[in-house]
This record gives C-alpha cells, structure tokens and sequence, in this order.
C-alpha cells in the first residue's frame, strides 16, 4: 500500500492498538469501549478542596474531555466507558505555581549553581529536559502548571505549545519567557564577558526597556510576566512595578514578581503585583499589605528541604509560611525546583508538601494551595481546580483521605487529563 491509502490507514491501525490497551485496562467495565463518547468515573471519595469536604460514591461523567455532571444519582448512559475508582479519594489535579522544567541543574557538574547551568546547556538540550519534566510531572498528578523562566530562549513557550498541539504529553503549562529583572538579574557578571546572562533575562531599568521587554516575551508566546525585583543593590521601585503591572494588563497578562529581600517584597506587596515568588523574608506588616492588596504568595518553600539548605534558612522559611497561613495571606503551592529530571524532578516536586506540613499547615489548605488558589492566580479558574460541570477534566485519584493526611498526594494512582487517562491504578491484589 503507497501514497494516501497508506496514510489513511495509520490512524485505524493506531487506534485500533488504543482500543486493544484500554479494553485490558483492569478498570474499565467490560461494557466501556474506546468509541464512547462519555465516561463515567465511580468514585469512592469525591474530595472538593474549596469547601474542605469529601462526598461518597459520586459519579463524574465526562464528555470531550470536560465534566457534564456530578452527583451520586447521575445516571450512566449506555455504551459509555466505566472507570471503576470506588478504592480511592478522587479529587481535581494538582498545581505548581513556580517551576522551570526547562532547567537541569546537576550538582557533581555544576556545582549547584544554576548560572553553570545556564551556560553550559543549549535551549534545544533544555526544551527535551522540559519534555521529560513535563510528562513525569502530569504522572505524578501536576496537571497544571506556571512555569516562570530559566527556559534558556524560550523553550518553555515551545514546550507549552508542543503539549498543546499533542506532541508530547505534559500539564497545562501558563509560560513567562524570558524573566525581566534590572541590569545582571540574578547574576554578577564580568565587563569583558557581558553577555553571558542572556538569553536567561531582558535587562529592563527605563520605562522604555520595560515596555520593550514586556512586549518581545509576549510577541514570542508569553503567557504571564516575571519580573525580579531585587537581587541586586539597585531594585525596581514601587512605581516601576505598578507601571510594568499595567503594561502586563493591557495585554491581558498578569505581573509575578521574584522578592527574594525584605525591601523588593516590600515593594511589590505596595504595588499590588499578582504574586510574589519566594518572599523569604517577609515581615508581618509587608504580609497584612499583601493581603490588603490581593497579592498571592507563591512561597516556594521547597527551598526550605530541597537542594543541600541551609539549616539557618530552613527555619526562616518555615517561619515565614507558617506566620502568612496565620495572617491569611492567600497561597498557592510553587516549588522552584531545578534539580532533577523525569521520576527524580517528581519526586521532588512532591516533597514541596514537606515543609507545610512541618510548619502546622493543616491539610485543607493546603489542598486548596494545590489546587484552586493556583488555578485563580493563574487565570484559569473558569477551566480548571476544581471538579464542577463545565470544567476540564483533570481529575487525579490517591489511597486514603488526603484531608487526615496529606501525604497521601505523594502515592497518586490514576490521572486524566482534558478527559484523557494519563495514569491508570495497578490491578488490585487477587
């Protein structure tokens, strides 16, 4: 067989190898098959993170890859496939707020520094470093995610538009391009050698060079803008954020803003910036400001566990979460984790929950951190974190009551993602 007929036969052929896998799937009911148009979830535990409450035995029904009903009466149509959860908790997937999945940071190479990194791998070898973090990560229950930076030139807009058109699998992915920070951005850099921070940033210290850097990420696929505020002995001050924040919004985007300092969290908590990443320190009065001004805090407190910390700071981290729980600044789960790749950068994302559940957060919110703080911070709240009728379905399952134990998100079984099973749960013991 030549030319179109043999082109035209490859997607039967694919989708009969499709039908064959999901019909010996240990889950779905023998009456389901690939051809339904509906499926139908039973499960066991129905966790809504927003109120904090699990319903027994509900059933989603999902159609073209969003919900159309939820409840314990709905009936399930013929011919639909049946996907038996009834073991597990089934709650919305999760989010993380502040990743780089196009970074790789190897401590025996690099030496744990990510300005190494930064130099020593090309955008290409990046964006299959994203490929690979993307898929661990949808497996591990993250079906969204905001990824702020640290792409190399741009391979993070790459990689969202490659999982977007189905080239790769991976979470939703919110994007920020290249990160907008004052002259050196994070790095100190030498006169003789002044381009070695590029192209990680857009040096941005006019009005003029902020509008520019704010359009050239947009102009090449950004889908939020991050600024760093500090890092530097010269910062961005409260009128240069409120300016970059509505030149962001004109174009429909939202600002997130590295404070790593007292004075640049400061600065931005004043201007009313979308978030803040890190906030290390972070006084009371700067974090009852944020609340006043609607600002998220994206606190990225795997910084306080994950690559070789500092016990000094791992206590300042711990402090200053546990005091924004206490003062009710709103939060969204974000990790920063660089280190890792594939089932190892899982595993770390993972361990972010680490340090709230060591600072006394209790479970439900941090549920609600994972899931539907995220998804309002991000924009996407009117599709995605939480399981209503009308939402995508992205839908994980884990053993237990993530509620009595929120560890359990560590041991997440099935995954589905825009209606599509990503993981599904091991054949139960005979």
């Amino acid at each position: 067989m030549t030319g179109r007929c043999a082109r035209a036969g490859r997607p039967r052929f694919h989708a009969w190898l499709a039908l064959i896998a999901l019909s010996a799937s240990p889950f779905l009911s023998p009456a389901g098959t690939l051809h339904a148009q509906v499926t139908a979830i039973r499960a066991g535990q129905l966790l809504d993170p927003e109120t904090g409450t699990l319903a027994a035995n509900q059933i989603l029904l999902i159609e073209n890859g969003r919900i159309r009903s939820v409840g314990p009466q709905v009936t399930i149509p013929q011919g639909a496939a049946v996907l038996d959860l009834s073991r597990f908790t089934v709650m919305p997937g999760m989010f993380d707020a502040h990743t780089h999945l196009s970074m790789a940071v190897q401590k025996d190479r690099d030496g744990g520094d990510y300005y190494v990194t930064t130099l020593r791998d090309p955008t290409p070898f990046r964006a299959i470093q994203g490929v690979a973090n993307a898929r661990a990560l949808l497996e591990a229950g993250f079906t969204t995610v905001r990824d702020v930076g640290n792409a190399g030139n741009y391979a993070d807009t790459d990689l969202r538009r490659a999982i977007e058109v189905g080239y790769v699998p991976g979470p939703t992915i919110v994007n920020s391009g290249r990160i907008i920070a004052p002259y050196g951005g994070q790095f100190f850099l030498q006169p003789e050698k002044r381009g070695l921070g590029e192209p990680e940033y857009l040096y941005a210290d006019t009005r003029d060079e902020m509008v520019k850097a704010i359009r050239e990420n947009i102009h090449y696929g950004a889908t939020v803008i991050k600024i760093v505020v500090d890092d530097q002995r010269y910062i961005y001050s409260i009128d240069d954020i409120r300016f970059m924040i509505a030149e962001a919004k004109a174009a429909g985007l939202k600002l997130a803003a590295h404070a790593w300092t007292g004075p640049g969290a400061h600065n931005a908590a004043a201007a009313g910036v979308a978030s803040i990443e890190h906030g290390r320190i972070f006084s009371d009065e700067d974090l009852e400001l944020a609340k006043r001004n609607n600002v998220v805090l994206v606190g990225t407190d795997y910084l306080a566990i994950g690559y070789d910390p500092v016990k000094s700071e791992r206590a300042q981290w711990i402090d200053r979460l546990r005091r924004a729980h206490r003062i009710g600044v709103t939060m969204a789960f974000g990790t920063d984790v660089v280190e890792g790749v594939g089932e190892d950068r899982a595993r770390r994302t993972l361990s972010g929950i680490d340090p709230w559940v060591e600072a006394g957060i209790p479970p439900a919110a941090i549920l609600q951190a994972l899931t539907i703080n995220a998804a309002r911070l991000l924009g996407v709240e009117d599709q995605r974190g939480l399981l209503r009728p009308g939402l995508a379905a992205d839908i994980i399952a884990v053993p237990g009551n993530p509620l009595q134990d929120v560890n359990t998100l560590k041991s997440v079984a099935f995954v589905m993602k825009n209606g599509k099973v990503v993981r599904a749960p091991a054949r139960p013991a005979s």
